[in-house]
């Protein structure tokens, strides 16, 4: 067993203890606090190891953060149990209200210039509320007189108790997740260094096949078939009707249309003149290839006054699009038969000229010096003789680039020097980022710089805390029921949590209006089709609702139904029936009020309308009925005077005694 220490860990302590040494307890043995200390400690130091490694720091459930219901810079921490880089258990029982305005200020005064701004001001702030593990020693006790020469002065505290504490920080961006890249990466080293020589070998790979059949069987044909037929009539009908300004889309595109068309015809080329008439009795479209090289020959040229850069912003695919025009006019439009090589190369599709070639020598010394100097700083690679193989690589010398020239021809020897060096180096590259990624398989141990396990993003505005995100905090998995199925979908939606829980609250904002004239506003799309949008949290909702393979399925709501008697419910009916009757009551009034507030309205307008005579005349008409209800009256009293009076009845009192009844009212009288 080693009983070396190596690094340093949680609190002073080493990170891998020599060995984990426990008490052995034996008949007559004196027992001393050493050895008790002894037993605890290593108990605790093997849960606090298991806890390490195995499970990890994060939250392992509960201590969920949300907003106080006073309004303020306080929040609430509901109990849970969580596990920080040293393995210590932390443990919140009751719901705990964190004064984060408290918090603030401590961290301002116990860290000057930390760059989170003053946390009282205008602008909003964004800090991370943690928990941290603290022990208090507890329980102090007199201890008993002893024989030791310096004994214990007073008391001694007899109890370690663990507890916890509250703190801020500035808002982090690093947690204790190990992600493979970081490792692939610090191998890979500069990730756009890394970038440019996988896509210098990448050009090279596509050309190694095609040189190595070049070089090594220069006098044969390359196959003409069926395929390169359809090639040469669908390209050569879209050449004819190219226009003739591209712009950089069209003039890659037409680029393309151009090295497929190419390549049929140097394959028609390699033929000899039988070969040649054969292919022409079998197809017809051959039998023109004059016009298709004059069309090829346009095409260049129509290409040739398009700015490369602009169409081309790579200069590896650039470079190949100028080695390509240049090759197919010097070659195909008008034919070389001195140049077998290079016509086999456009034959394949992948053309090389003196200036490629150049290219590629200088390619070769960087993939070459990049696999040296990574080998040479990366440790712990599994690929023992590739550095060995690397450096035994024989590199064509490297010349400067020169300018075209259609009367540079490529030779077999450097042709296959320079296959033979890409087929090497490619492979290299490809075996050096193999060892790399598979390295990345193997997550190291967790460094314990920082013991504070995150418990949520808070962002405040001015001292009140105004949002509080949980999403993305690291969370333990200890495994079993409760947490085996999320491993599936784990990773993803911690993918789409990021993209959608703790960005800034989404606002609206109005569409910008032009000071004047038309007011542009797209079209609305698909307005009666589905209007599904596949955004994060739209596919994060199917993750989670849509049960995997093997999958649980979800526990359904069950809510509480409630039985109504057969009495109430007919009564509830006829309730009913009686508010629909009440209501049409209420509509049919309100209508003959309406009706009447009408006719009023026109017979004041009609008063005003009248000449002043007619309202006079209106207003004898309307005094009618009484002036001829008095003329009648009248006209009565003189014919009761004109006739004799009977003689008054016995048992009733005549009207001249006043003690007879009233005469009845007449239409027209008063009362």
């Amino acid at each position: 067993m080693s009983t070396t220490d190596c690094g340093c860990g949680c609190g002073g302590a080493p990170a891998f203890p020599a060995a984990f040494v426990r008490p052995r307890f034996f008949a007559g043995q004196l027992l001393t606090e050493d050895d008790l200390t002894l037993l605890t400690d290593y108990v605790a130091g093997k849960d606090r190891l298991h806890n390490r490694m195995l499970s990890g720091p994060g939250v392992v459930c509960g201590l969920e953060v949300s907003c106080d219901s006073c309004a303020g810079g306080t929040v609430l921490v509901h109990p849970g149990h969580a596990l920080d880089c040293c393995g210590n258990d932390i443990v919140l029982s009751c719901k705990e209200k964190v004064d984060v305005q408290a918090l603030v200020r401590e961290l301002r005064v116990s860290s000057p210039g930390v760059e989170c701004g003053d946390p009282c001001d205008d602008d909003q702030r964004h800090f991370g509320l943690f928990v941290r593990y603290e022990e208090s020693m507890v329980g102090p006790v007199a201890p008993f007189a002893t024989e030791e020469p310096c004994p214990s002065p007073g008391c001694v505290p007899s109890r370690a108790e663990e507890g916890f504490r509250f703190v801020v920080k500035c808002d982090p961006t690093d947690d204790h997740r190990y992600n493979p890249a970081t490792k692939l990466l610090a191998r890979i080293g500069d990730k756009d260094a890394y970038e440019h020589v996988r896509l210098l070998a990448a050009r090279l790979e596509h050309h190694l096949d095609p040189m190595a059949v070049a070089g090594g069987s220069s006098t044969r044909p390359i196959t003409f078939e069926k395929d390169d037929a359809v090639r040469y009539h669908d390209n050569l009908a879209l050449l004819k009707a190219a226009g003739d300004t591209p712009q950089p889309p069209e003039a890659r595109q037409q680029t393309e249309y151009v090295r497929a068309l190419a390549s049929a015809v140097a394959r028609y080329d390699t033929y000899d003149e039988a070969g040649q008439r054969e292919l022409r009795s079998q197809y017809e479209e051959l039998g023109a290839i004059d016009g298709a090289r004059e069309v090829l020959g346009a095409a260049c040229d129509r290409l040739a006054g398009t700015d490369a850069e602009e169409v081309w912003p790579e200069p590896a695919h650039r470079q190949l699009a100028l080695a390509l025009l240049a090759e197919v006019k010097s070659r195909v439009v008008t034919p070389d038969p001195d140049a077998p090589i290079e016509r086999r190369l456009l034959a394949q599709g992948t053309p090389v000229n003196n200036v490629l070639e150049a290219e590629f020598r200088a390619d070769l010394v960087r993939l070459r010096e990049w696999l040296l100097g990574r080998l040479d700083r990366v440790a712990g690679v599994a690929d023992c003789r590739l550095h060995d193989d690397v450096r035994k690589v024989a590199v064509p010398q490297p010349l400067p680039i020169p300018e075209p020239d259609q009367m540079q021809r490529l030779g077999v020897a450097d042709l296959g020097l320079l296959t033979d060096a890409a087929g090497k180096l490619t492979t290299y590259v490809r075996r050096f980022v193999t060892d790399a990624a598979c390295s990345t398989l193997n997550p190291p141990c967790t460094d314990c710089a920082d013991n504070d396990v995150l418990l949520a993003h808070l962002e405040l505005d001015g001292c009140d805390v105004v949002r509080v995100c949980s999403a993305t905090r690291e969370q333990v998995l200890p495994g079993g029921s409760a947490y085996g199925e999320w491993l599936p979908k784990l990773y993803q939606l911690r993918h789409f949590a990021e993209q959608i829980c703790c960005q800034p609250i989404p606002v609206y904002r109005p569409p910008s209006v032009p000071a004047g004239g038309p007011i542009p506003r797209p079209y609305v799309p698909r307005l009666l089709e589905d209007w599904r949008s596949r955004g994060p949290l739209e596919r994060m909702w199917e993750l989670l609702v849509t049960p995997a393979p093997g999958e649980t399925v979800p526990k359904p709501v069950r809510e509480q139904v409630y039985t109504v008697p057969a009495e109430v419910t007919d009564s509830l009916q006829e309730m009913n029936a009686l508010r629909g009757q009440v209501s049409d009551l209420v509509a049919t009034v309100e209508a003959l009020r309406g009706q009447l507030d009408t006719a009023r309205r026109q017979v004041s307008q009609v008063r005003d309308e009248l000449p002043e005579r007619l309202s006079d005349r209106l207003s004898e008409l309307e005094n009618a009925p009484e002036a001829e209800a008095a003329d009648a009256e009248a006209a009565e009293d003189e014919e009761q005077a004109v006739k004799p009076k009977p003689p008054p009845r016995r048992g009733r009192s005549s009207p001249a005694r006043g003690g007879g009844t009233a005469r009845k009212p007449r239409s027209g009288e008063t009362s």
